[in-house]
């Protein structure tokens, strides 16, 4: 299966690559050579934090580098009167009373904490392509379900200001 990102979400991660590449990986390497000369390494915690610290970084390194081999780019669809990639959903949810508002982004940049919901979760499937007054059933898994209501939709864009997510 190919993440299916945009452009800006390509351009982001080769930018953290970079960064990770040129600056990081140089900072990590001295680390953990000068925590090394600290003598034993079987009982040396700054040499092992160190190496740990260097290792995620490549780790990461290696997880960007696959996301952008085998991403899908794909176009945002622009629909004036539906739920499109990058819009702002005010929705109304009927099992708890309470009105919600997300912006729905790809899956490399979702924060629900921040109001970014993924395209691919339960919720952003769902509001994908309705329309403000659409009564909407969300499928979580077999066994639950519960309803939304658009109320509203505020156009959006693939702003650069939204960040990929780290590990």
């Amino acid at each position: 299966m190919h993440d299916e990102l945009t452009a800006v979400d390509i351009k982001k991660m080769q930018e953290e690559i970079d960064y990770r590449m040129c600056v990081l990986r140089p900072q990590l390497l001295a680390e953990v050579q000068r925590t090394r000369e600290y003598g034993d390494l079987s009982e040396n915690a700054e040499y092992k934090e160190a190496k740990r610290e260097k290792n995620k970084n490549e780790s990461r390194i290696r997880y960007l580098k696959n996301m952008i081999a085998t991403a899908k780019v794909i176009k945002i669809r622009k629909d004036e009167d539906s739920v499109c990639l990058f819009d702002t959903v005010t929705y109304y949810v009927e099992e708890d009373d309470e009105e919600e508002e997300r912006q729905i982004v790809t899956t490399l940049r979702q924060d629900v904490l921040k109001g970014y919901l993924s395209k691919e979760s339960p919720l952003g499937k769902a509001l994908l392509g309705r329309k403000v007054g659409d009564r909407v059933c969300v499928k979580v898994n077999a066994n639950y379900s519960y309803y939304v209501e658009i109320r509203g939709i505020k156009k959006g864009h693939d702003d650069e200001n939204i960040p990929i997510s780290s590990y």
